[in-house]
């Protein structure tokens, strides 16, 4: 994953162990107050909400501990892998996008991010500038001309 990405999954680690725990012990202790637990609806969805938020953190600590963290900035070349921010121009519509490939933790194709198991990121790697890439979608075959590899 990228430095970025990785830096998002501590912070969301941080808020949930930090903000989001003591939060969710201090609603179950409230409705744990109101008496019978049996029949509390207040008590049951703090502790449903206390089991997500603790198989939340369980897993960003997992991805934590065997993230493998690239630093984009420090990568070259004129072949298309992992961090590179990719110009396309579609063939059909003449509409130019461009897109960064990135882990599947970080990916967001509104934030012009998408997952390097992604079809698109998938038929892009290994290519260079002046390339042409047939896209296999969920919406249907693309074409594409590639006219910029950065990294940054």
């Amino acid at each position: 994953m990228t430095g970025p990405g990785y830096v998002a999954l501590e912070e969301e680690l941080r808020r949930r162990q930090q903000e989001e725990r003591p939060r969710i012990i201090a609603a179950i202790s409230e409705a744990r107050s109101h008496g019978d637990l049996s029949e509390n609806a207040e008590y049951h969805a703090a502790k449903e909400s206390q089991s997500l938020n603790e198989g939340r953190i369980a897993e960003l600590e997992d991805k934590i501990a065997r993230a493998e963290v690239i630093d984009v900035s420090k990568l070259s070349g004129n072949t298309i892998k992992f961090g590179a921010t990719v110009t396309l121009i579609d063939e059909d519509t003449e509409e130019e996008k461009s897109y960064q490939i990135v882990g599947e933790t970080e990916a967001d194709v509104k934030e012009g991010k998408v997952s390097i198991t992604s079809p698109i990121a998938r038929a892009l790697i290994s290519k260079k500038v002046g390339d042409t890439v047939e896209v296999n979608a969920p919406g249907g075959g693309k074409s594409y001309e590639i006219t910029a590899i950065a990294f940054k």
